[in-house]
């Protein structure tokens, strides 16, 4: 099992930045895929972007290329959430979790980061 801890959230104006970091511990999260979701009030969670914490390959929900990037320093077991050119539309709580390789299943999640967008 992986263990996560993120931070990064905040108050932002539209068109402002922040970057997320999530802390992962555990004994096998080298196999893992490590990923982001958001979830805005009344709305479904939703998929945001994904690392294979190994090999660095990343996958984006079509709606967050461009603005956001996802990435990890693995002497630092993180993995961040660069968000640019934010919107109100991007308001939500955002989750890092953490899934073995092979599997679609996410068994380990954070507590979550509170991002608000003012317009």
């Amino acid at each position: 099992q992986v263990q996560l801890v993120e931070s990064g959230g905040g108050l932002v104006q539209a068109g402002g930045s922040l970057r997320l970091s999530c802390v992962a511990s555990g004994r096998t999260f080298n196999k893992y895929f490590i990923s982001w979701f958001r979830q805005a009030p009344g709305k479904e969670r939703e998929f945001i972007a994904a690392i294979a914490w190994s090999g660095g390959e990343t996958y984006y929900a079509d709606f967050g290329k461009g603005r956001f990037t996802i990435s990890r320093d693995s002497a630092m077991n993180t993995v961040f959430l660069q968000m640019n050119n934010l919107k109100p539309e991007d308001t939500a709580v955002y989750y890092c979790a953490a899934r073995p390789a092979g599997s679609n299943t996410y068994n380990s999640w954070g507590q979550g980061t509170q991002v608000t967008v003012s317009s």
